[in-house]
Parts: C-alpha cells; sequence; structure tokens
C-alpha cells in the first residue's frame, strides 16, 4: 500500500480536476468535490461515489436542493497502487468516472467509452 499525505493527495484530486476540459466543468452545477479517508463500510470498497441529481434529470422543478456531492476516497486508491504513477491515473479515472455521473452518464456507458 501506497503512503501519502492527505494534503498531497488532495493536491492529486486537484490536479485530476484540472485535466478536465472547461468546457465541461463550466456545466457543472451545484456540486462539491471532497476527499474522505475511507469508503463507507456498507459500500464495499469504492474509489469514489457521486451522490445527488444527475444534470439530465434535472428538470424545471430542480431547485433548493443541496449540492450533489462526489467523494473521491483516498484509503482505498492507495491501496490498490503500487506507484505515484499508478496512483495519479487511478486519481484521474475517478474524478473522471464520477463527473460522468454528474452529466448523467452511467456504469455501461463509462465503460463502452474505455472508462
Amino acid at each position: 500500500m501506497m503512503e501519502m499525505s492527505r494534503g498531497e493527495f488532495e493536491d492529486l484530486v486537484g490536479e485530476a480536476l484540472d485535466t478536465i476540459p472547461f468546457r465541461l466543468t463550466k456545466l457543472m452545477q451545484n456540486v462539491v468535490i471532497v476527499v474522505e479517508d475511507d469508503s463507507p463500510p456498507q459500500a464495499g470498497t469504492l474509489l469514489g461515489l457521486y451522490e445527488g441529481v444527475p444534470l439530465t434529470e434535472r428538470g424545471d422543478t430542480y431547485a433548493g436542493f443541496l449540492p450533489d456531492r462526489i467523494t473521491i476516497f483516498r484509503g482505498p486508491l492507495l491501496a490498490i497502487c503500487d506507484s505515484r504513477e499508478d496512483l495519479v491515473r487511478e486519481v484521474r479515472v475517478t474524478v473522471v468516472h464520477e463527473i460522468a455521473h454528474h452529466f448523467g452518464i452511467d456504469d455501461e456507458r463509462l465503460h463502452q467509452l474505455g472508462w
């Protein structure tokens, strides 16, 4: 298992976010991205989690909701990576994957797209 401080890991998440094209990030609405050390015990080993209402499901009556939440789980990502390069790649894949859910793209479609 790799070791990395929370601050360094949060920087990696920020760097992964910086790779998302601006034309997409400017469309992200009412969403917060956070880092947690571990995934919830009942959820198994998750690398990331999107909680909220995808943009594709928001209609004219969408108002007053708390922000959607994308959580990136530090411990599980560190556990599956053997090198910094692996971690950088896995963090980016996880960030892209969860942002895609915000845009309404499901796991099946993500796998078809190679994610």
